[in-house]
């Protein structure tokens, strides 16, 4: 039994190192994508309107500037809209560790690289998911610079949330390589993740949304990265450092589909009553991804807080 078992595992094995090493070319970024140096990576952005008071876009785990493309155009009719890819996804620069602390440096950096920040230019923050914890983080740090906050389908906490720790160490390579690979090559299985996370009110995929979602984890760098975010955890803040964001005297929010299910029922009267903001505004039958099953909702929201800022003394 033991040397069938162990012949087993040797197939196994060979198998999946061949199979590897076929399909070790990695995909290209698209072309025309804009850069800029922040802090200590090359990161990509998008950008949309020419005036307004500027509203930047922090996308969470596995998003990327594009994630944004259905909410962006509305809020550029009145806004100076941008979006960044955090390292570790997207197309900016992989560079480690991915921790908030440097996706924080990072989103600074890029205000400072794009002119934002300074008396007059401070940003309101729109943190989707994992991407809130960064906001809370950038506003703790730079108060100043910041002009206010939305937590977005995100309670900004460190929940010890990743895959389970028996995964983490049954997944090794050559293994999860191959897994990995195996699964991004199955268009139906992208899909109906997205759909679980998105909801009926979300645009279908097509091919090219499927690519959207797909190209980021095959570019260069992109699974080493991976692995290692997985073994960190998804960012997130002690509840305690979170609640510090309550005695920053900038306008808060707090958004959530009113289905999703990444969270517990509670979280969103939670998350505004620890950050000291107004009751949340909950979107009816939207799951996690509310800037593209919602856009139109969401922009409503970002508005009432830009207006709330507006009207500050």
């Amino acid at each position: 039994m033991v040397s069938v078992s162990a012949f087993a595992l040797a197939v196994l094995t060979m198998a999946s190192l061949v199979f590897n090493a076929f399909t070790a070319g990695r995909a290209a970024a698209p072309g025309g994508l804009r850069y800029v140096q922040a802090a200590d990576i090359r990161t990509r952005y998008r950008a949309w309107g020419t005036s307004g008071s500027p509203v930047v876009l922090v996308h969470g785990a596995f998003e990327q500037a594009d994630t944004w493309a259905r909410l962006a155009p509305l809020l550029a009719r009145d806004h100076r809209v941008y979006a960044l890819d955090l390292t570790g996804d997207g197309y900016s620069e992989r560079r480690g560790p991915y921790t908030v602390d440097h996706l924080t440096r990072q989103l600074l950096g890029f205000l400072s690289a794009v002119h934002l920040g300074g008396p007059g230019e401070r940003p309101l923050l729109v943190g989707h998911s994992s991407g809130a914890a960064v906001v809370a983080e950038a506003a703790l740090r730079a108060p100043g610079r910041i002009g206010s906050v939305m937590l977005l389908d995100g309670d900004a906490l460190d929940t010890g949330a990743g895959p389970p720790s028996a995964l983490r160490y049954l997944l090794v390579d050559p293994y999860r390589t191959s897994l990995l690979r195996l699964g991004l090559g199955v268009d139906r299985l992208i899909r109906s993740f997205y759909d679980a996370q998105c909801g009926p009110a979300c645009p279908r995929l097509d091919a090219a949304g499927v690519d959207e979602w797909r190209r980021p984890l095959r570019v260069p760098g992109a699974e080493a990265a991976l692995w290692n975010m997985l073994g960190q955890g998804v960012p997130g803040l002690p509840a305690g450092q979170v609640a510090r964001l309550a005695a920053v005297r900038i306008p808060k929010s707090v958004v959530f589909g009113a289905e999703d299910d990444v969270f517990s029922k509670r979280t969103p009267q939670e998350t505004a009553h620890r950050i000291g903001a107004p009751p949340p505004t909950l979107i009816p039958r939207a799951r996690h991804l509310t800037m593209i099953s919602n856009p139109r909702r969401v922009a409503a929201a970002v508005e009432a807080l830009a207006d709330t800022r507006a009207a500050a003394p």
